[in-house]
This record gives structure tokens, C-alpha cells and sequence, in this order.
């Protein structure tokens, strides 16, 4: 068929499914010119114009790219490429109407136009039907904004985002309408109004487990973590959401494996309405439990390097046992103990362990383990990155796997907590990668760091002895030394070689002022690991003036002030284990005291306090801000010269003060211990002991009048008095536990301090550690140790937080109540609020 057409010449194409046309136009320049385009014989033309029309927002040349039609190629007409270009817009879902037109054909060219509607876009949206709390967890979960193009897939997805967001809170029949009204101000935009009707709440009022019958339907209903029946319990809303379900419903057959029912599966559930109630629904749940199985016999296939006896006994299966799969994976292949490590630690990387069940006869399984035990794996290269700001030789000096070593998991792992423990990295990101060859029987290892900033600055203000003080400190934890005169090194300070520089600064303008610094250089040479330390400081206390002469105009020239120093070198020891540390350090101090009663025992004169200090330590955590595993314990002794014992001819009862004490004698015995231990997951239990012993060499001389232990609150004096350690006892004022002197001069000899925390972590981010804590605690001081009693601790429980940021170090607040009385308080210690600052209780 041939149709004929004169000036213009309209072409109506229908296009499949779509509620648009194709149109094409030939108009020519002569009306007196005839035009023919023939259906059944398509004919090719050269584009010489692409034109848009009808778009407002859109860039005309995005769209014309996108049509794929260019100026200088051919197109058939009529023909697919039109009908496919149309295909393109409407499958954009941004179009309200599409159709191309052919606005001249001229010889063998074609000029072709798009024309293009707009969907409308949304000017305003409105959620009718919830609350205003509601509606803004709603609006940031659609996440709508004005102008933007309205779709129906956009409609349908706010419909369904709304509905999931109510049905998990438990309203299962949630409805959502969507209406859209045109804008009669703003053309081509529309109002969109959400409608939300939540219906009832939906609570599960019983669950029902068809086919159990191995165990009580309160335990079947325990395993499941959300999908609960409605009961008192506050913390957990009874409510059933498809996906949870879905989860629980595997802890259910979880639960079943691990007691033995292997082959236990959930066939079916269905839910229905309580007869009466579109509030409540049951939940039936039909179980196929199987039969419950045992071990059998293990046996041992292919192993030559260890006897089966002693694979067996690691494995700690025996015959009889309940069947869990996971726990045979666990010994076989997970737990630190399992039997594979019996393999990795002595270099067998490339060893392979499959366990075969060779028997099922009645209830009981037997298994063949098989084993290619391999050669041994050796060490070649070692490959540190990460490490942006620390120098690799510090990096290298804490590695247990070293080239040309046999290949081994203990000492992989505890290279990694040797890393964690240096503080520099994040302990959360190290990660250890084996890469093995195979072909040589060799191992590449590639430890990957994230740096974290452990530099700390603190300025605060605290309130102890009656006044305020103002500290400023900073904390350089990776300094270099050896850097300090290359002035690149300088931003801000040189860093790099893992060594630790503190200066600090206290005052409280003329009352008191304390300075001190330290440094330690944890690998001392820098072939072994041995630490150099050295630490100097001087404080001053004038008396108050105001508090006992009225004004300033009477300031006396009263005070208090020591000077010291100290020295020391620390060791790290192979026996018993290589987790033992020794330190060893020399200190002494000068102390002033001019007219200063009620502070010590003497109220005039200089003193001396030459002493050494002895500290023997075993540390296994596995990282120094949130250990979960291993302890701390240390046992020091700090003593003096025996002065007393080298002069029998002198009446130390009878010697004045000053003299007595110009040589200070003591010896003073410190036990601390802690312990971790990951309950479940990152839940970690805490257990710390505490003692101390403050002795003398002399009775007519007696205690030190300089030493000595404070007792109660949060720990933070306020001020420093060298010599004398003040120890946290939550629930009780600070110093509150300390005794008193015959003289009514606080001071504790003996004491002891219990403590049992609870702790899980909110954020292990490095630049944020959050935990939060629980805790019982006890402790006590005495005046002597005929008075210790470690059973008479004053008590306290309650809660806290902590929070480690990089440039403040550790903070926490807690809230404790005390139990007991305390020495000047008849009554309860009761309800007390701590404060912490860059230490632990």
C-alpha cells in the first residue's frame, strides 16, 4: 500500500505497551514538490538536526546524547532505531509523555525533533495520620526533598519504607495512601499527601512448638532473641517482624543441633488471630526434632608427626557425648587450643585435617579423622604497612615471626598483642595475613596497621585539700630523641621512635604549684628490650594564707615542698615465661617543711628519702584500652637504708623530729592483680585485688612520716603529695577510708581493695573507645597491720562510663552507693557521684 501526501506528511506509529506515538512529518520548501515515504519499503536518511522540545530541567544535550541519534549518521524511517530511542526515555521513569517527529525532510536528510514532558516534581509533602516523633523517623528514612521527581516507583517505595518502618515496631495491618495535587502556583510541581494508618499494635499472646517434645516450651521460647510472647519483660516488646523471625527461627534449629538433634528442622509456621482480637495473634511453629545422636569412635588417619592419643585428648571429644557439630569445629579448627594448632605452632601451614563420619549406626556417629600433615613452613618475608607515623624498627624489634623461623599461630598471635600493646596502632585493625608459597615451602606475612594518635594534652581543673588546681600537661607517647635537633622532624614534635616524654604543671596561684617531667625509652640500645627511665620533679605547698591570717597583707613564709628524682631500667625475662617483666629504679627526695603543722608528723626541718624500688610483673592482656583476656599482676618492694640499725647508741624516742626523720626509713610492699575474661563476645568480667604495706625497721621511730596510703573516692587528689598514694573507693568521699594517727593525722599503713567489673563497649572506634560498666568494689585502710582484717571491707556497688579519646586519654564518670560507714560518718556512705581522669579505679 502507498500513500501520498502533499506539503506535510504525518506518520502514526504505535508503539507497544506505551501510551505514546510516533510521528513523522516531511515538509519541503517547494509546496509544489512531491513528498513520497513508503511503509513497506523503508528508506535511509542522514540526520542533520537533533532538536528537544518540551523539557525545562533537564540539559537538552544529556538528552540528546542519550537518544543516541547524532548529526551525520543514518537512520532508517520508518524503522526499530525510532522506536527504540522512545524505549530508552520511558524505561528513565522521568517522562510523563515521549514523541519524535521528523520536522524536515529535505532530499536524503532528515531533521529530527524530541519532544519531551516532565513527571512532576514535588513542591511540598505532608505525613498525615502519625506524631510529630514518629513523622521525623519516617521522613529521614524516605528521604524525600522538594523538587524532586515524582515517580511511581518512587510512590511505591515510600509506601513500602513506611509500612516495613511500622510493622516492626508491631503494627502489622500498617496502610499508606499517597495522594498527589497539583501546585496552582509553581507549574509543573505537585503536593504530595502521605496517609498513614498504623491499625492496632499486633503482640504475639502465645507461641506454640508442634512436634517438640524433647524439651519445655519455655526453652524453645528462650532461643529465640526476638520474637518473644507478651510477659513484664520492659526491654523486649513482643512483636513479630518477618526477618527477625526468620533469624530466630535458625537459633531454634541451632539450638536443637548443638543438644544432639542433628537432623532438627522447622517445617512450617502460620499465625492467627486470637478468637475475639485484632490486637493479639499466636504464633504456631511445626518442628521436625530427629532423632539426638552421640559420638562414637574418633580415629586418626595420615598423622606421623603427632600420636593419635595425644590429637585425641586435644580434641576433648569422647564417646558418649552429645553431638554438636560446632563444637567438633571448634576443637578442630577454632578455639586457641583446637587440635589444627597442635600443626600451626610447630610449622605445618600447609596441613590439612577433614573429618569424615565413616558410621552413623542407631544414635551413634563415628568419625575418621584425615589428615595431610605437609612440610614445615618457613618464614620468608615479613611485610609491615600501615605504619604512617611509626618508624619500622619499632615494628620489627616486637615481632615473634621472623624470616628463616618455622611458621607458627601462637607466635603470629602474640605478635599481634605485642602490637597492640605499644599503643601506636589500633588494636581493633591489625591484621596478621599469611601468604604461602606453596611451591617452595615458604610463608610471606603481612601485617597491616592503622595508626592511632596517642599524643595527649590535658588541661583541667580539680578540687582537692580544700582549693582548686589548675593542671596543664601534655603526653608525647611516640617521641624520638634521636630526632630532636633535624628541624623537619618538628610537626609539631619528633616522633616515631615509640618513646614516651610527659611534662606536667599544677598550681593554685600561691597556695600550690607542682612541676614534672619523664621519659622512658622502652628499648634501651636499641638491641634488647630493655627500658631506660628517668623522671624529675619539685612541688611546693604554702599554707593557706587566707584561711588562718585573714588577708594578704600577713602571708607568712610557711610551706611545704619537696624535690626528686629517680632512675630506672626495666627488663623483660624468659623465665618463667616471657610475659615476666623486672624493674628495677633508684629515686630519691628532699623534702622542706617550715612551719607547716598538721600535714605530717613533723612541722620543721629537711629530709631525706634515698630508696630503690623493685617491681616483678607478669602482663598477658591482649590490649592496653579494652583488654577482653589475659591479667596484670604485679609484686614491688621499695625500701630504704636501714639508718635506724647502723646507729644502736642513738635514743630514737627521745630525738627531736628533724632529726629523727633526716634520713627517712621504710620499706613499703605493693601486690596489684587483674584479670579479663570475655564472657560472650566483647562482655568482659574484670577481677582486681589490691594490697599494700606500708613497714618500718624501728618502733621508736615508727612509720614514715612522708609515706603512706589515702584511701576513698575517685583517686584524684587534687594536689600531689610525693610519697603518699591515693587509691579510688567508689561509693565513699575522697580520703574518707583513711585512719587517723594517734595525733589525729590521717594516715593509712595498710590496705587492701576489691573490685569485680562488668564492662561491654559502645564504640571501639580509635579516635572514641566508649564503655560502659558495672561494678561491686570493697576496701579498707589501717593504721598498722595488727589491725588488718581483709574481711572488713567497706562496700559499694553501682555503675559508670568510660570514654578514651587520644588527646585526653581516659575519662569516666560513675555513680556508686556505699553500703557501710566511714570513719566520722555513723550513717551510710549512700549515694556518691566520681569524676576520673586518665586512670582506672
Amino acid at each position: 500500500m502507498r500513500q501520498r501526501t502533499f506539503l506535510f506528511i504525518t506518520l502514526l506509529i504505535s508503539f507497544s505497551g506505551l501510551a505514546t506515538r510516533q510521528v513523522m512529518a516531511q515538509q519541503q520548501n517547494d509546496q509544489d514538490t512531491l513528498k513520497v515515504m513508503d511503509y513497506e519499503h523503508p528508506k535511509e536518511y542522514v540526520i542533520a538536526e537533533v532538536t528537544v522540545s518540551g523539557i525545562e530541567y533537564i540539559q537538552k544535550e544529556v538528552l540528546i546524547s542519550l537518544s543516541g541519534l547524532k548529526v551525520g549518521n543514518t537512520v532508517t524511517l520508518p524503522g526499530d532505531e525510532v522506536t527504540d530511542v522512545l524505549k530508552k526515555f520511558w524505561s528513565q521513569g522521568l517522562f510523563g509523555d515521549a514523541m519524535i517527529s521528523a520536522t524536515q525532510i529535505r532530499n536524503d536528510s532528515v531533521w529530527i525533533d524530541i519532544y519531551l514532558t516532565e513527571r512532576p516534581r514535588m513542591s511540598n509533602m505532608n505525613i498525615l495520620g502519625i506524631g510529630k516523633s514518629e513523622m521525623q523517623d519516617v521522613v529521614e528514612k524516605i528521604n524525600l526533598n522538594r523538587g524532586q521527581q515524582v515517580t511511581a516507583d518512587i510512590m511505591d517505595n515510600t509506601k513500602r519504607i513506611i509500612r516495613e518502618h511500622f510493622v516492626e515496631k508491631g503494627f502489622l495491618n500498617t496502610q499508606v495512601g499517597i495522594t498527589l495535587t497539583d501546585d496552582t502556583i509553581r507549574v509543573n510541581m505537585v503536593q504530595m499527601d502521605i496517609t498513614v494508618d498504623k491499625m492496632n499494635r499486633v503482640k504475639i499472646d502465645e507461641i506454640y512448638f508442634n512436634g517438640a517434645t524433647a524439651f519445655k516450651t519455655s526453652i524453645l521460647r528462650r532461643q529465640m532473641k526476638e520474637t518473644k510472647k507478651v510477659n513484664i519483660n520492659i526491654f523486649k516488646a513482643s512483636k513479630l517482624v518477618s526477618d527477625a523471625f526468620k533469624e530466630d527461627k535458625k537459633l531454634l534449629v541451632a539450638f536443637y543441633n548443638e543438644n544432639g538433634y542433628r537432623d532438627a528442622k522447622v517445617l512450617s509456621d502460620s499465625v492467627a488471630f486470637v478468637e475475639g482480637s485484632e490486637k493479639l495473634l499466636n504464633l504456631y511453629i511445626n518442628i521436625e526434632e530427629g532423632n539426638k545422636y552421640y559420638f562414637g569412635d574418633v580415629t586418626w588417619v595420615g598423622n606421623t608427626k603427632f600420636p593419635s592419643e595425644y590429637l585425641s585428648l586435644r580434641l576433648g571429644v569422647n564417646r558418649g557425648d552429645i553431638f554438636d557439630q560446632t563444637i567438633l569445629d571448634e576443637r578442630l579448627f577454632i578455639d586457641e587450643d583446637a587440635v589444627n594448632g597442635v600443626y600451626l605452632d610447630n610449622g605445618y601451614l600447609f596441613f590439612q585435617l577433614t573429618p569424615v563420619e565413616v558410621s552413623v549406626e542407631d544414635d551413634t556417629i563415628d568419625f575418621e579423622m584425615r589428615l595431610y600433615e605437609g612440610e614445615i613452613a618457613m618464614i620468608n618475608k615479613v611485610i609491615i604497612s600501615g605504619n604512617d607515623r611509626t618508624n619500622e624498627h619499632v615494628v620489627r624489634r616486637e615481632l615473634r615471626t621472623l624470616p628463616g623461623d618455622k611458621f607458627s599461630k601462637a607466635e603470629l598471635i602474640r605478635t599481634v598483642r605485642e602490637l597492640a600493646n605499644l599503643g601506636h596502632f589500633d588494636p581493633e585493625q591489625i591484621e596478621p595475613n599469611p601468604i604461602p608459597n606453596q611451591a617452595d615451602g615458604t610463608v610471606d606475612i603481612e601485617y597491616r596497621l592503622v595508626e592511632r594518635a596517642t599524643d595527649q594534652l590535658e588541661v583541667s581543673g580539680g578540687y582537692g585539700g580544700g582549693m582548686l588546681v589548675a593542671t596543664v600537661g601534655i603526653r608525647f607517647s611516640n617521641f624520638a630523641a634521636s630526632r630532636i635537633f633535624q628541624p623537619k622532624a618538628w610537626r609539631p614534635v619528633p616522633s616515631g621512635d615509640g618513646q614516651t616524654f610527659s611534662i606536667r604543671a599544677q598550681t593554685n596561684g600561691r597556695v600550690y604549684q607542682s612541676y614534672n617531667f619523664s621519659f622512658v625509652e622502652p628499648w634501651f640500645g636499641g638491641k634488647k628490650p630493655n627500658s631506660f627511665s628517668l623522671s624529675g620533679y619539685f612541688s611546693k605547698m604554702n599554707r593557706n594564707p587566707y584561711a588562718f591570717y585573714g588577708g594578704a597583707e600577713n602571708i607568712k613564709d610557711e610551706y611545704y615542698s619537696v624535690i626528686g628524682a629517680s632512675i630506672g631500667l626495666g627488663k623483660r625475662l624468659t623465665w618463667p615465661d616471657d610475659f615476666f617483666t623486672l624493674y628495677n629504679a633508684f629515686s630519691y627526695q628532699r623534702y622542706k617543711v617550715k612551719d607547716y603543722p598538721g600535714l605530717f608528723l613533723v612541722d620543721n626541718g629537711f629530709f631525706n628519702n634515698f630508696s630503690f624500688t623493685t617491681t616483678l610483673g607478669r602482663s598477658s592482656q591482649d590490649q592496653i584500652i579494652y583488654p577482653r583476656r589475659g591479667s596484670n599482676i604485679s609484686l614491688s618492694l621499695q625500701i630504704t637504708p636501714p639508718y635506724s640499725l647502723f646507729r644502736s647508741d642513738v635514743d630514737y624516742a627521745n630525738l627531736e623530729d628533724d632529726e629523727k626523720y633526716k634520713w627517712v626509713e621504710y620499706h613499703r610492699w605493693m601486690f596489684k592483680a587483674d584479670w579479663f575474661h570475655a564472657l560472650l563476645g566483647d562482655l568482659v568480667l574484670m577481677a582486681r585485688m589490691q594490697f599494700g604495706y606500708l613497714g618500718h625497721y624501728n618502733n621508736a621511730i615508727g612509720p614514715s612520716p612522708f609515706e603512706g596510703f589515702d584511701l576513698g573516692g575517685d583517686g584524684l587528689s587534687g594536689y600531689n603529695l610525693y610519697g603518699r598514694e591515693t587509691i579510688g573507693q567508689r561509693g565513699y568521699p575522697n580520703r574518707s577510708l583513711t585512719p587517723t594517727d594517734g595525733a589525729g593525722n590521717k594516715s593509712g599503713n595498710v590496705y587492701t581493695k576489691y573490685t569485680l567489673e562488668l564492662r561491654y563497649p559502645v564504640s571501639l572506634n580509635p579516635s572514641a573507645t566508649i564503655f560502659v560498666l558495672t561494678f561491686l568494689e570493697g576496701g579498707n585502710a589501717w593504721y598498722s597491720i595488727d589491725q588488718f582484717n581483709p574481711f572488713s571491707a567497706k562496700r559499694a556497688a553501682g555503675v559508670g562510663v568510660r570514654a578514651f579519646l587520644p588527646m585526653f586519654g581516659l575519662l569516666g564518670i560513675d555513680w556508686a552507693y556505699g553500703f557501710d560507714d566511714y570513719p566520722g560518718h555513723p550513717g551510710l556512705s549512700g549515694s556518691q557521684f566520681h569524676f576520673t581522669i586518665g586512670q582506672q579505679f
